[in-house]
Parts: C-alpha cells; sequence; structure tokens
C-alpha cells in the first residue's frame, strides 16, 4: 500500500479508506488491508507486537504547511501548492496580501508570525484549528471555548488547564506529518510530528494528533475481541475467494473510466450508499446493483451530448462495460463481500476509540443546537512501511457533513 500517494508521490495529499486498498491496489492491497486490521485487533488487544501508531483525524481548515525553504532557508508557510512545479510559499505579509484575501489572508498572516517563533527546521504539514475566531459557548449548562474550523465544533471548558492555554494564544494547529528532503518537491512525508523540541509559546497551541488514552481503558474487552477478529475471519474467507486475474482486469476497466465517465465507477457506486446511509449487507444484491449503475450513469451521459453519433457512441461504450462486468460477477461479489467484513472489523476498531474522551469535545451545530458527535476519524500507520490509512464511520461523517451546520454557514 502507498496511501500517501495522490498524483505527487510521497506527500500527504490523500488518504484512503482502509477497506478501498482492494480497489486500489488489487490483492495485494486486499492483503496489507486485513494484515493491517490484524494489527490494530492486536495492539486493542494488548498484544506488544504491534507495529502501528494510531493518530486522530481533527476536521481542521484549512491544511497548512510551515518550515524552512531548502532554498534560501528561509521560514515560509503555504497551502497544499507548496508541492507544485513552481511552489507558492509566503514569507512575508506581502506576498500574502499578494494571493490571500478576507478571513485566509488574516489567518495565514497570524501563521506566518506565530509559526515562525517555534523553531521549526523542517517541513510540517497541520490542520489549522482557530486564529481570532475563539467563541464562548455555552453548551447543557457548561461553559466552553469553541472553535469550529469545519464541521466538528470543538469545545473546551472554560475552567480547565487546556482551556485556559487556548483563551490565551492567538493561533491552533496540529500538526501531523513531517517532510524531509533537500528541495521541496523531492519531499518525503512520513507520518506524525515530533513536536517535543519545538519553541513553546503562550501565542501558540499545537498538537501533534497522537491518539492519547487519559484513561487506560481503549483495551479490548474479550468479548470486543472476539467480533472483531469474527469478521476478520469472515473477511479472510471471502479474500481467499477472489480470483487475483479477474480482479486485475476489473480494476484495469475501472481506471479506463476517466472524465464524466468516472460516475460509474464502483467507488462512486459505494460513495452513493455511504451518502444514503445504506450499509452493504448483501454482495450479491449490491453486485447486481452496481450494473444498473453502470448502465444508469451511461443513459445520464448519452443524454447530455447532442449529436446522434456521440450518442451511439456512448451507449455503445455503456453496453460494452456492462457485458464487461457482468462476466465477472461473482468475483465482485467476493469483493464487495470482503470490503463489507473489513467495514464492520474497522467499525469494531472506530467504536472503541471513540469511546475514549479526547483532548476535546466535539459537538455539530444543527438548527436545533449542539449535537454530540465523534471525531472525524483515525489514521493507522505502519511503523515499519509508514503507509497509512483513514479509519472512518463514513456513514456518521457523511451525515454530518449533509445536516450540519458548517463554519462557513455562519
Amino acid at each position: 500500500m502507498q496511501s500517501l500517494m495522490e498524483n505527487k508521490a510521497g506527500k500527504n495529499l490523500h488518504l484512503e479508506h482502509i477497506e478501498d486498498e482492494i480497489l486500489n491496489f488489487g490483492v495485494p492491497g486486499g492483503r496489507a488491508a486485513i494484515n493491517f486490521m490484524r494489527s490494530l485487533r492486536d495492539m486493542f488487544s494488548g498484544a506488544s507486537r504491534s507495529s502501528v501508531n494510531m493518530t486522530v483525524k481533527w476536521d481542521g481548515a484549512p491544511a497548512i504547511f510551515a518550515g524552512i525553504d531548502p532554498e534560501d532557508n528561509k521560514f515560509f508557510v503555504a497551502k497544499k501548492s507548496v508541492f507544485n512545479v513552481e511552489p507558492k510559499l509566503y514569507k512575508t505579509e506581502e506576498e500574502i496580501d499578494a494571493d490571500l484575501s478576507g478571513n485566509l489572508n488574516s489567518k495565514f498572516k497570524i501563521a506566518l508570525k506565530e509559526f515562525s517563533k517555534l523553531g521549526i527546521t523542517g517541513v510540517l504539514q497541520g490542520d489549522l484549528m482557530f486564529t481570532d475566531d475563539v467563541e464562548k459557548t455555552t453548551i447543557d449548562g457548561t461553559k466552553y471555548y469553541t472553535f469550529q474550523p469545519n464541521t466538528i465544533v470543538y469545545a473546551v471548558p472554560t475552567d480547565s488547564d487546556l482551556g485556559k492555554v487556548i483563551n490565551s494564544a492567538k493561533i491552533g494547529v496540529v500538526w501531523h506529518t513531517t517532510y524531509t528532503g533537500s528541495a521541496l518537491q523531492d519531499m518525503k512525508a512520513s507520518f506524525g510530528a515530533n513536536i517535543s523540541k519545538l519553541t513553546k509559546t503562550s501565542s501558540v497551541w499545537m498538537d501533534d494528533a497522537t491518539y492519547k488514552d487519559a484513561s487506560g481503558t481503549a483495551t479490548f474487552t474479550s468479548a470486543e475481541n472476539a467480533t472483531v477478529t469474527g469478521h476478520l475471519s469472515n473477511a479472510g474467507k471471502s479474500f481467499h475467494q477472489i480470483n487475483s486475474a479477474k480482479l486485475s482486469k476489473f480494476l484495469r476497466l475501472q481506471n479506463s473510466l476517466t472524465g464524466k465517465l468516472v460516475g460509474a465507477s464502483l467507488k462512486t457506486y459505494n460513495n452513493s450508499k455511504v451518502r444514503k446511509g445504506e450499509a452493504i449487507k448483501n454482495p450479491k444484491q449490491h453486485a447486481a446493483g452496481y450494473i444498473t449503475w453502470v448502465e444508469n450513469h451511461f443513459a445520464k451521459e448519452v443524454d447530455k451530448v447532442k449529436t446522434e453519433k456521440s450518442k451511439d457512441v456512448l451507449r455503445t461504450k455503456g453496453k460494452e462495460y456492462a457485458r464487461e462486468f457482468k462476466k465477472d460477477l461473482t468475483n465482485l461479489e467476493a469483493v464487495i463481500a470482503f470490503q463489507s467484513h473489513l467495514v464492520n472489523a474497522k467499525m469494531g476498531i472506530v467504536k472503541k476509540l471513540n469511546s475514549v474522551k479526547g483532548l476535546t469535545d466535539t459537538f455539530i451545530k444543527t438548527s436545533n443546537g449542539f449535537k454530540v458527535t465523534n471525531p472525524e476519524g483515525y489514521v493507522a500507520i505502519d511503523r515499519v512501511s509508514g503507509d497509512a490509512v483513514k479509519l472512518v464511520d463514513r456513514m456518521e461523517f457523511s451525515f454530518n457533513n449533509f445536516t450540519a451546520i458548517k463554519a462557513w454557514d455562519k
């Protein structure tokens, strides 16, 4: 699994859900996903041989980079364009004024001034959590300092030690990735950030995203361990039913669905179910539904083109794709069953992770007030390979995205 890749090798600009690795890398991806989940199961069962680290996904925005430009040894802050062929770096307030306006302009100016005090020697990537937008909010009788960079509202009691720190800070950030290399474009990402050596200043609140179990309760009971093990066993059985050659052929066809046709992909079909809150319970039914999805998508695209010749080309192409997918329907059912069992195992782990109180309380803002929610999710990192995958309750996260009042809706 090389989950640090999204067009730019070695850059942490995107992470994949663990159940999708089989669609990204075929049988090797599926095998790696099972091994990853077994390591996680072992970790939560108290097995010291586990080789997995865990970090919390903070719902921050925007993503921010800060560090030293190797070319001139000057400090900079940047957005994701830091790794462009012509990187866009902000080293002065004038450069920020020339490129950013409004809220982003203000936030990056504060970041430039405050992060330059930290003594960053390489390049760090993090999620910006707040600047001057921390509010005092009373939720269910408790007074909080709250900040909402994106969908989730983070809340810290005003009378707590952390609340006092946040109240005095001018900016908050969660660092989660470290970059090393002699040139920006050649830098490689490694998950995790050692902030212990950074200079501490009261004007900056920062965290390193490492999952913290202050209560010592994040260990499986025997029943929880048996449940997750059972799901992994079922995933293994489904995995052994997958024909590698047929899956490779299927994935080549999937990768050929580019442009407007990407909506006919299995990933898009699966995501449509997630948005509806529909879990996959019947792999055979889901696989058959995918063929219908492909046919319907091509029909929609046919309606969008004007000439009859173009319509005929799309109709023919749609029939060819549907016919090829139907040939290996049994193999597709095994892939979908594998994904479903892996999701069940993942949710057993996510549920345990969510049971431990984090640094802050988390809410979503609705038209009826605040509603308690779980963190956005977690990132599991293999200590040996450095590979990483997302562990997210996709149903809850999708529901929150559709129903919560976002920061930009205020």
